[in-house]
């Protein structure tokens, strides 16, 4: 079961992303209404997930540099109501692997994280079938 922290300063939508991950099959290891306070959750959960509200990834900047470091595998979505392109190809830029859109609808916002998890799998076989292609064969192999 992957492991999810959510992150938003909304009372409201932080328990209903809570509800559509848990009833989608998650298991949420945490909620914060600060990047500061999830960095302790964080550490001690080790989440495959995190769902950032852009107003904090815009309030501290450092915050989202600071979990792609430290969780370099974490999927990191961020959640708003509005989102352009430009907003869209800054976050791609600083490590964020998909959008949930405010208002949640909840199908929308599984097949989104489901999407993307697909998405980072089919890389990582392509990069490990890559690798193993291009190690030398072993001696006596032959």
């Amino acid at each position: 079961m992957l492991k999810a922290v959510v992150i938003d300063p909304s009372a409201v939508a932080r328990g209903l992303l809570n509800t559509v991950l848990l009833d989608g099959g998650y298991d949420v290891v945490g909620l914060s209404h600060t990047t500061l306070a999830a960095m302790t959750l964080m550490i001690k959960h080790q989440p495959h997930i995190v769902c950032i509200a852009k107003e904090q990834i815009e309030n501290d900047p450092a915050s989202l540099a600071e979990i792609r470091a430290n969780w370099p595998k974490t999927l990191v979505f961020m959640v708003s109501s509005e989102l352009d392109a430009g907003t869209i190809q800054s976050a791609h830029g600083m490590g964020v692997s998909g959008f949930i859109v405010k208002p949640f609808k909840a199908d929308t916002v599984l097949n989104t994280i489901r999407n993307v998890v697909i998405a980072m799998v089919k890389r990582q076989r392509a990069a490990m079938e890559k690798a193993a292609g291009e190690t030398p064969p072993a001696e006596g192999s032959e």
